[in-house]
Formats: structure tokens, sequence, C-alpha cells
């Protein structure tokens, strides 16, 4: 399994997946799940994903097989839309090529596909197994795909369209470490992304493993934080 989320801001983007991946208790390796595509001064988009790993695999070989070879692709679209459109054939023709082949397997996938090109706002997709997708707006800036709920409280309460990318970014890992705690199935390392709108580039990006600094504080200012806060209630019920 796995956990990604993606925010879209007022400012720009925050994107944070885990790696993990496992098929039974013996046997769990790391994978990368978020992925980026860009034309230099044209456009950035960033592809997360969640569900069976031969699918995105599959997903994202033919996406890279199609910018080689198609007349229309992700990376000379108009608009990210029409990137969502072509993501979201891909993932119909995978899973019905698959699942004609094998019975009783999932072979679904989720995908978030976000990112900016010129002359439009940066946008952010949240596309179905099924191939159709949904956008996040205004009043609903984030999707979550994989292992979800264990990390949405704390999304609910603070994201909102104008919070700054910073405060967003610290909200994304404080959500990914509610997961980390409470399912083996989401591990480390994770991978975020933070993109400022406009800059067409990828403006920070970090791999966090289990010695990363910054991360182990967090952590800590937020359980430490929480405990004090509990420990100071004195409400009647």
């Amino acid at each position: 399994m796995t956990y990604c989320v993606a925010i879209k801001l007022n400012d720009g983007l925050v994107l944070t997946s885990d790696s993990r991946t496992n098929a039974g208790v013996d046997h769990i390796a790391s994978f990368k799940k978020l992925h980026t595509f860009e034309v230099p001064h044209d456009r950035v988009i960033f592809i997360q994903s969640a569900g069976n790993l031969a699918t995105t695999q599959s997903v994202l070989a033919m996406i890279e097989q199609e910018i080689k070879v198609a007349e229309k692709h992700i990376l000379n679209t108009h608009t990210l839309f029409e990137a969502a459109e072509i993501v979201g054939r891909i993932i119909r023709n995978v899973i019905a090529r698959d699942e004609g082949q094998n019975q009783g397997i999932d072979f679904s996938c989720n995908i978030l596909l976000s990112g900016q090109i010129k002359g439009d706002t940066p946008r952010l997709f949240h596309i179905y197994p099924q191939g159709n997708f949904i956008e996040a707006c205004e009043d609903t800036p984030y999707f979550q795909i994989g292992e979800s709920k264990y990390g949405k409280p704390i999304l609910d309460r603070i994201i909102e369209f104008k919070t700054p990318l910073k405060q967003a970014l610290q909200c994304s890992l404080i959500s990914m470490d509610s997961t980390l705690r409470s399912n083996l199935s989401v591990g480390m390392p994770l991978d975020c992304i933070t993109y400022e709108a406009d800059s067409l580039q990828v403006t920070q990006q970090m791999r966090i493993d289990d010695n990363h600094e910054g991360f182990s504080n967090l952590r800590q200012a937020w359980s430490g934080g929480i405990k004090t806060l509990f420990d100071g209630l004195d409400i009647h019920i």
C-alpha cells in the first residue's frame, strides 16, 4: 500500500509520497511514487501513484513511451485537463489489458496529476481506475490516495487555499507521520516537492529518510505539543 497527498494552494503545490510497497509481511520493498515530467520554461507535471504496482509501473512506462512516439502526449497538450484525459485513457487501457488475463486480482490504481502549463494556473487532478477524474478547487484544495484515513484529520483542520507553502509542507509531513505511526504498509523514505506558482520548475525537492533531522524535529514537536495540550485540558464533560 502507500500514502500520497497533494495540496493545491494560492501560492503553488505541495506533494508528499511514501515509497513502500508490499506483497505480504515477508516481502517489503521501496519504489518511488512521485515522478516529474517537465519542459523547461513551458510546463512541469507531477504524477503520484497508489495501487497495484504492476499497473502503476505500466502506466508510467506508457506515458514515457507516448512522449517519445505519440503525436499528442502530456508534454505538448494545451492544458493540464488534456493531460489528465491522456493519463486516464492509459489507466483504462492498462487495467483492461491485465484484467483480461488474470481473474481475481485487483489491478486498480489511483493517480494524482498536478503541475502547471505556461499561461494557466497550477492545477491538481485525482484520476480514478476507471479513467475519469475530478479537479481540486479552493473549497477542496487537497487530494489523498492510498492509506488516507490516518492523515486526513490534520489536513482538514489546517489546510486552506490561502495556507502558505511552508506551513502546508509541514502539515503534509505531520499527516504522513500520523499514517506511518498507524499503518505498517506505509513507510520511509518520503519524497516531497514544493512548487511555487508560475515558476515552471521544481522549487524544492527532498527525499526524507529515517535520519532526516528536520523531519525528526517536526515529529517530536508535534507529538510533544499534542501531549502538552491534552494534559492541559480542563473541560467538564
